[in-house]
């Protein structure tokens, strides 16, 4: 059942910006207002609407610095962030739309005006990789004069989030409970796509790596105790980095999908995915076209778009082919470290997660989440205290003592 909006995927994402209530990003109010606005499923809508509350929230939060209510700054800020990356939802796609950049930028900018004003604010990471560099943040647990080695996460994102997005979504979470976090984007993510323009790239351990290098090399990191968590398209990567990365303690797979031609292809109709990759040229044809014309819908369309332009494909059925790179299957062995695999009744995106956890033979928990916890949405995005609860139960157990301790 919807919230508020109507479009199932509007109201997902609707859902998606509230959700960041307890950990600082939004306000109950601001969110359902601005979702009211938004009488019906349009993209420019959308952005207006989402820009109009981060750019209230920001005035705000500068207001409030300037006469030293920095509390207040902090506050909106950091709801102005979420705001900015929420109003750019909708205009992701190639070739990029200068709004969409904008809205990025802009929620950057106030992210980082916001953490700056936290009680530890983080380090601005800059991550050697191939040439360049990935762009981060390390967030200290307690003060971060203080060097003693702690447990501490790697947050890897899906596909349309960003590496400030995820302070809210699972960083903050971790920081109560005395984890160091190191929270970066890798290719096809957040400004490596926009600003560098970098795509996707399957074998994800090769772009752990690099971040693990960075974090081991912190005094503060204690090297045994490291954990990577991935969530959405991350519940992917996560658990295909740790097939060849082997210095993780554990791996998080929070709501991937197993195999992404397997989940692409299920939302084709039987008829024509059976045609797949080279069968009859006349149905081939009537899907390429169907799937052109729902490229072209604000909703329906949308995930589409932003999968072409973040893997630097020109039309769907180059994506669908691509899509075969993307698998766990065959690699489930290579996992080493304890892992924790969650799903959502209801989220077709990590349907086959129950496939990854049993098929692997790493210690696993899995944890599929539903009507008897009051959890709905990819990425338990209506009861993310709840995954938390779950998650840092088990990791508990996994790295021998309770986290508070650390």
């Amino acid at each position: 059942m919807n919230l508020v909006l109507d479009d199932d995927l509007f109201d997902a994402q609707f859902v998606r910006a509230l959700a960041y209530v307890r950990s600082g990003g939004a306000e109950l109010g601001e969110c359902i207002g601005t979702a009211r606005r938004i009488t019906k499923t349009d993209g420019e809508l959308w952005y207006r609407e989402w820009l109009a509350t981060a750019e209230r929230a920001e005035t705000a939060a500068h207001a409030a610095s300037e006469v030293g209510d920095l509390v207040t700054a902090r506050g909106g800020f950091l709801r102005a962030s979420n705001y900015y990356r929420t109003a750019g939802l909708f205009l992701m796609g190639s070739p990029v739309d200068e709004r969409f950049r904008d809205a990025s930028h802009r929620q950057t900018a106030a992210f980082r005006a916001g953490a700056a004003l936290l009680d530890s604010p983080p380090e601005i990471l800059a991550i050697p990789y191939e040439g360049t560099t990935l762009p981060g943040y390390f967030f200290h647990a307690g003060d971060p004069d203080d060097r003693t080695p702690r447990a501490t996460m790697i947050l890897t994102n899906g596909y349309d989030g960003t590496v400030e997005e995820l302070y809210f979504a699972n960083a903050a979470a971790a920081l109560e409970r005395g984890y160091h976090v190191l929270a970066f984007d890798g290719p096809g993510q957040g400004s490596v796509i926009l600003d560098q323009g970098i795509p996707f790239r399957p074998d994800w351990e090769n772009v752990v790596s690099p971040v693990v290098d960075v974090a081991v090399a912190r005094p503060e990191v204690d090297a045994d105790r490291l954990v990577l968590v991935g969530w959405s398209f991350g519940g992917y990567t996560a658990p295909r980095a740790a097939s060849g990365e082997h210095r993780l303690a554990a791996c998080v797979a929070d709501s991937g999908p197993y195999d992404l031609h397997d989940a692409t292809v299920s939302r084709i109709p039987g008829v024509l995915a059976h045609q797949l990759p080279d069968g009859n040229r006349l149905a081939l044809g009537v899907l390429e076209k169907a799937m052109e014309s729902t490229m072209r819908k604000p909703s329906a369309g949308w995930a589409l778009r932003r999968n072409l332009w973040v893997h630097d494909v020109d039309d769907p059925m180059a994506f669908i082919e691509l899509a075969r790179d993307y698998t766990m299957k065959g690699r489930e062995h290579l996992v080493r470290c304890p892992t924790f695999v969650s799903h959502t009744l209801g989220d077709d995106i990590s349907a086959d997660a129950p496939k990854l956890a049993a098929a692997l033979t790493c210690p696993v928990e899995y944890v599929e989440f539903g009507r008897d916890d009051d959890v709905t949405g990819h990425c338990e995005m209506t009861g993310r205290a709840v995954f938390h609860e779950r998650l840092f139960r088990w990791l508990d157990g996994v790295l021998g003592e309770p986290s508070a301790t650390r």
